[in-house]
């Protein structure tokens, strides 16, 4: 979801920096800057993001057109580069941390955010009818602990990890699954799809899992393109944020 927001807001000439954790356990890896710190750049739909390893070398990404991206799970960076806007897109579930007076502007997304309260505004995040919309007084909607639905399919379409240990992949993100069929293991044991479909997620090898998390995605609409394209989701939540910025710069 956050490279989805940095890829908007960043097509719409803002300057963006992204901070990460030291072994991300994101899913969509095809649609995700956090590859930048296995793979050095990562590309999607033809904007870059470069990773580095301090904040004074963001200026310089920025003037190769390209996000700048570090691990700083702290935050350490705003000190340093004293940013206008801070975006809390960790999606937790909760506050992890996050104030207003961060930044001039503070917005959280979803879930775990008091619009006036912790943060300056929050975007919602639930699938549906407000999607998107931008808060200024209160929470969003609370959190249902289902997944939204795509074509009518909702916790079956997430693969979790069976067991703790380490995560070894089977298939590969684009590849059409089978319901039953093994995608990966957690060590001798297998990580079986749900359903059918087209795996649009799946962790990178070697991550050290916990039992139930998010191991992977089966889309059972089986469009490969959409495996390496950004959701309508997350396009949506990007322009609820583009929105809150304008709105907040140009009074």
């Amino acid at each position: 979801m956050a490279s989805g927001v940095a890829h908007r807001i960043f097509q719409a000439h803002l300057k963006v920096v992204m901070t990460e954790i030291p072994q991300p356990l994101c899913v969509r890896r095809e649609v995700s800057f956090c590859e930048a710190i296995s793979q050095k750049e990562k590309t999607v739909e033809g904007v870059t993001a470069k990773y580095i390893t301090s904040a004074d070398e963001a200026p310089s990404v920025w003037e190769k057109g390209m996000i700048p991206l570090l691990i700083d799970p702290e935050g350490t960076f705003r000190e340093s580069l004293r940013p206008d806007v801070i975006i809390d897109a960790i999606l937790a579930k909760k506050n992890t941390g996050t104030r207003k007076g961060d930044a001039p502007l503070v917005i959280g997304l979803g879930p775990g955010f008091c619009a006036g309260k912790d943060v300056d505004v929050v975007i919602e995040t639930n699938r549906g009818h407000d999607l998107g919309k931008v808060i200024y007084n209160g929470p969003a909607e609370a959190d249902t602990g289902v997944p939204g639905a795509i074509s009518g399919v909702t916790t079956q379409r997430v693969v979790r990890a069976p067991r703790d240990g380490r995560f070894r992949p089977e298939k590969e993100i684009g590849e059409m699954v089978e319901a039953g069929e093994t995608v990966a293991w957690v060590e001798d044991e297998p990580v079986t799809a749900a359903i059918s479909g087209v795996l649009r997620g799946l962790l990178r090898e070697g991550l050290l899992v916990q039992k139930g998390l998010k191991a992977g995605d089966v889309d059972p609409r089986g469009k490969r393109e959409n495996c390496f394209t950004i959701s309508e989701k997350a396009r949506a939540i990007g322009g609820g944020v583009l929105e809150a910025i304008l709105a907040h710069f140009n009074r």
